[in-house]
């Protein structure tokens, strides 16, 4: 106990000069008379009054002094010393009066100290109670940190709030048993009505999540809501704290079920609920009925675009982003198909309308099924995704390969001019660099068709500094990976071997593997260039990759994951996920290639593909088998050989006829017919004269020295007044030009603040990735809710903030803003 007097009076006199300790039961002499405090003075008042405040104020006007009286505090008129009390502090020795002197609070909380005993009986809460204390904190701001400390939170009621909704996602109650012997349980309900309106005969912390994600609902399907805007703001806040993300989950899904919310939204249409986020089932509604009205196309491809954009802001988005972005590329697949018009009159119009547009359909269906498998709901996606194989495979891929096959058939030698052939790639693309005495790498992506190509464009194209131009070349034939890896490299006579290997020579060299390829290019180069494999170069540290360039005037890379993948049986099903992982090493590649000082890099491939993802039919396959005086080499699409008979589902061409030297004949299956081989895939095949196989993209690339890429620019539009009269502000943001390649999506956080930075209201993220042309469709129309904590703010200027976070922190910094005057009765609005 004299340890707790000595410390409670060390407080006091840190304040005061003069403290007076009136012993009103008259047992703490002793205490008393044990005390022994540095600099100062103790004092026994005794009616000796007069001559001791004479001693205090005149003798010893510096010196602290302990006055103590055994007994209670005269009455204020019989009290020579009133003057002199008031003026400095009194000491009470009661244990809430100890308490308040540690914590430095005045006697006028001396009823809070005793309501809330069991808070202060513990050493740690007083402690974590005094870091939180300011001067002038009333007892409605001490007790809400009081709370803040049992909950283990920021001392705000929605800090509090997160904290004790986290405990019962856990399962948990002991930061709400302690609020209760503690005896703050009837304010918090208090602070819950005064700033929710929450109000209930058995108040919990259950059931206020209950009302909370009920109100909610209500609020965003127009109806009758029991809680005030407030509610909404801290919804959306809790939700989009990733601290507390796991507790909203798990009692967003027990929330639903008590509410029936599966029901009910049953009954609704599903564009009503594209802004909401509150319950995972309300994704599984969009994402159930979206699938249903692509595969009926009552939707637009351009409304699924919106919807799924929208979505991308929700909370679960993350968990069902490839069934959303399967349906993006569904609709826009449909659309596309239904617009594509695929007629061509020769066999080079046919090569160039592939490359302007027609590539873009074998773009979105292996989009699409790339999403859709990475889902994993077969099942959900069954009838839409038969639905585009079936759209695919005979509306598109057979419809356009019977006509272009025409003109196969009909062409006396392979070629398209004006578009090059794959056989002039090095002396078209590379011999240039070098008559300029400029270095080049080359990489060969082996089956890298010309819509992957296209891809890596864009994404090439969306790097810093980096711009890339796309070119298509027409593949050898027959299309397979030793004629067109040949055909890549410096050549003047190509010829396929008359032997079971189907490999090539060049100029009489073989130019099987990376071996023989590196002594073609080196003789071709005066020992100046170089060939390697994907695996090798990115292995080497950029010292090496550096010495390497600067020996070389020539590099080829060559990377397999494509064809690796396709070609086998067992694995040929994830032919389009291998895409993915393709354009992912090919941008890795560029970046290594250029750190190590490379300014001028070719991207290209050997051959394409045909891919269907669904199980073939009889019907794609040939009833005839290739024959002839002496099959070579035969192949799901292609046949080598001598004396080939004819036969009017095979197409024979002589290697003259192919620009090939030697005699050995080749024949392919007509449009995308496959020749049955046992032991080996079906649906990833090449080979064929299909423009999926023989169209190729030779892509282009320079790295820049300045920076040549923008984030698109944003305006807050103001309406027609700057006035705040209601509890919501509809405010129009403008994307001030469209997204490209170069011009990069800005994403903002936007919020109403007061002038000393305090948010009053809730908060959006935004994203500004539109690429439309239109003016008017870059616009996005954001409503803000307004917090009861805006009545404070009424007839003051407040603040609409958009925030852009620094890259790679959790900290924001202002990026635009915009006053407006709030003038508004708030009693009348709260209500929703």
């Amino acid at each position: 106990m004299n340890n707790r007097i000595a410390q409670a009076l060390t407080n006091l006199f840190e304040r005061h000069r003069i403290v007076f300790w009136y012993d009103a039961k008259k047992e703490l002499r002793d205490d008393f008379e044990a005390l022994s405090l540095p600099g100062v003075e103790k004092l026994e008042l005794a009616n000796n009054e007069y001559g001791v405040k004479h001693r205090l104020l005149r003798e010893q006007p510096k010196q602290r002094f302990l006055l103590y009286r055994e007994g209670p505090q005269p009455p204020d008129l019989e009290n020579w010393l009133l003057d002199v009390q008031l003026a400095h502090g009194r000491f009470r020795a009661d244990q809430a009066a100890i308490w308040l002197s540690e914590l430095e609070l005045g006697p006028e909380f001396a009823d809070l100290a005793q309501a809330h005993a069991e808070f202060f009986r513990a050493a740690k809460r007083r402690g974590a109670l005094k870091n939180l204390l300011e001067a002038n904190d009333n007892a409605r701001k001490i007790r809400l940190k009081m709370l803040a400390v049992c909950a283990g939170s920021e001392p705000h009621i929605d800090g509090a709030l997160e904290n004790l909704l986290q405990e019962l996602a856990d399962g948990r109650d002991e930061k709400s048993k302690l609020i209760a012997r503690c005896n703050l349980d009837d304010f918090l309900w208090g602070q819950m009505a005064h700033t929710y309106d929450y109000q209930s005969d058995e108040s919990s912390v259950r059931d206020f999540a209950i009302e909370l994600f009920k109100s909610c609902y209500a609020m965003g399907t127009g109806g009758q809501a029991k809680l005030r805007g407030d509610a909404l703001v801290f919804l959306k806040r809790w939700k989009n704290n990733r601290q507390f993300e796991d507790s909203f989950k798990a009692l967003s899904g027990e929330c639903a079920g008590v509410l029936g919310i599966e029901q009910d939204l049953a009954k609704r249409d599903f564009r009503e609920l594209i802004k909401m986020d509150y319950f995972q089932l309300i994704d599984r509604k969009i994402i159930s009925d979206l699938v249903r009205s692509v595969a009926s196309r009552t939707v637009s491809g351009g409304d699924v675009s919106l919807w799924v954009r929208q979505r991308r802001q929700s909370h679960w988005y993350s968990e069902y982003r490839n069934l959303y972005e399967a349906l993006d590329y569904a609709a826009q697949f449909t659309h596309a198909l239904g617009e594509a018009n695929l007629t061509m009159d020769n066999l080079t119009e046919g090569v160039q309308r592939y490359s302007r547009f027609w590539y873009q359909m074998d773009q979105l269906y292996r989009k699409f099924t790339y999403h859709a498998r990475k889902s994993g709901q077969s099942s959900l996606m069954e009838t839409l995704t038969n639905q585009i194989e079936n759209l695919y495979s005979n509306n598109y891929l057979l419809k356009l390969n019977d006509r272009f096959q025409s003109f196969v058939d009909g062409a006396s030698s392979w070629e398209a001019p004006p578009i090059p052939g794959q056989k002039e790639f090095f002396e078209r693309w590379v011999r240039p660099f070098l008559r300029k005495d400029n270095k080049i790498c080359v990489i060969i992506s082996d089956a890298m068709r010309y819509e992957i190509g296209d891809e890596l464009l864009r994404l090439i194209c969306q790097e810093d500094r980096y711009s890339a131009k796309l070119e298509p070349v027409l593949s050898m034939l027959p299309s397979y990976t030793q004629l067109g890896m040949a055909a890549l490299l410096p050549n003047k006579k190509l010829e396929i071997t008359d032997n079971e290997t189907s490999g090539v020579l060049i100029d009489g060299q073989s130019s099987q593997g990376t071996a023989n390829r590196k002594k073609i290019l080196q003789a071709a180069l005066a020992g100046k260039g170089q060939a390697l494999k994907y695996e090798k170069l990115m292995g080497l540290n950029r010292e090496d990759a550096r010495k390497l360039l600067k020996a070389n005037d020539v590099i080829y890379i060559y990377h397999n994951r494509i064809d690796h993948t396709g070609d086998k049986m067992h694995s040929e099903g994830r032919a389009f996920e291998a895409a993915e992982e393709t354009l992912s090493d090919i941008v890795k590649l560029v970046k290594k290639l250029t750190g190590a000082n490379a300014n001028n890099i070719l991207v290209t491939a050997d051959h394409g593909f045909i891919y269907q993802h669904r199980e073939l039919d009889e019907s794609d396959f040939l009833g005839v088998d290739a024959t002839g005086d002496s099959i070579l080499y035969r192949d799901r699409r292609f046949v080598l050989g001598k004396g080939l008979a004819s036969s009017n589902s095979l197409r024979k061409f002589t290697s003259a006829q192919l620009g090939l030297a030697g005699e050995v004949e080749v024949q392919i299956p007509k449009s995308i017919n496959r020749l049955r081989l046992r032991g080996s895939g079906s649906r990833f095949v090449h080979g064929g004269a299909s423009l999926q196989e023989v169209v190729l993209p030779v892509l282009r690339i320079n790295k820049k020295r300045q920076s040549d890429v923008t984030v698109v620019e944003v305006d807050i539009l103001r309406g027609a007044s700057s006035v705040i009269t209601s509890g919501q502000l509809a405010v129009t943001m403008y994307q001030a030009e469209p997204v490209t390649d170069k011009i990069r999506p800005r994403v903002l956080r936007a919020g109403i603040y007061t002038e000393t930075g305090n948010l009053i209201s809730d908060s959006h993220d935004l994203k500004f990735d539109l690429a439309s042309e239109n003016p008017r469709e870059r616009e996005q129309q954001i409503r803000f809710v307004l917090t009861r904590q805006a009545e404070e703010s009424n007839g003051q200027e407040v603040i609409l903030r958009l925030e852009e976070k620094h890259a790679g922190t959790s900290h924001y910094k202002e990026y635009k803003s915009l006053r407006y005057l709030m003038r508004r009765a708030f009693t009348s609005d709260f209500d929703f």
